[in-house]
This record gives structure tokens, C-alpha cells and sequence, in this order.
């Protein structure tokens, strides 16, 4: 991922150091590829989702493709832990629900 920015493009912050400037355009490039993981596990979740509404033989593959995904990006501190396992267990549910015949008992 290249992304290169110019002194100009920093000069509405107020550092002033060679150092806080690096920084910055150290912080941005993490939050570009941050934004591009997060954007990627929502895409392959929803995609998880419709394989399981249309009970698709590629559910199951693309739940551990989420779960490999999730684990990865709570591992490199993207998601928080728990947000992670949530992201895995609500799957999981939509997943038994539909595949395992049971109903919700609430």
C-alpha cells in the first residue's frame, strides 16, 4: 500500500516537528489499512449472510474465511477482543438457526 503525503498535506496540524509530522503520516497510512481490513470482514460477512439465507454449500467455507479474518485483525489490534467474538457468534447463531433446524425459543 503506498500512500505518500506531502509537507502541504500536513500543514493544518500543528506539529512542528520533523518527528510529529512522521507521525502523523505514520498514523494515517495505519488507519487507511485499517479501514481497508474492517471494510473486508463486513464484506465477507455479508457475504457469509447470504450464503446462509440461501443454505449454500459454501456457508460453512465462508464462516471460517470470517473467522480467520476476525482472529487476524483482533490479533493486530484492529478489533477489540470482544467485538471480534461477537462478530463470530452472531455469525455462528444465523448459522445454527437456519442449518441445524432449531427455532429460537425466546
Amino acid at each position: 500500500m503506498d500512500i505518500y503525503f506531502t509537507h502541504s498535506d500536513l500543514t493544518h496540524y500543528m506539529a512542528n516537528k520533523k518527528s510529529a509530522l512522521k507521525a502523523i503520516r505514520q498514523d494515517k497510512k495505519r488507519q487507511a489499512r485499517n479501514a481497508k481490513i474492517k471494510e473486508n470482514i463486513k464484506w465477507l460477512i455479508g457475504k457469509a449472510e447470504k450464503a446462509i439465507q440461501s443454505k449454500s454449500d459454501q456457508a460453512k467455507e465462508l464462516i471460517k474465511q470470517v473467522e480467520k479474518a476476525v482472529d487476524k485483525a483482533v490479533q493486530k489490534d484492529i478489533l477489540k477482543e470482544n467485538t471480534g467474538r461477537r462478530k463470530k457468534s452472531r455469525l455462528m447463531i444465523k448459522f445454527n438457526k437456519i442449518f441445524s433446524g432449531t427455532k429460537d425459543k425466546k
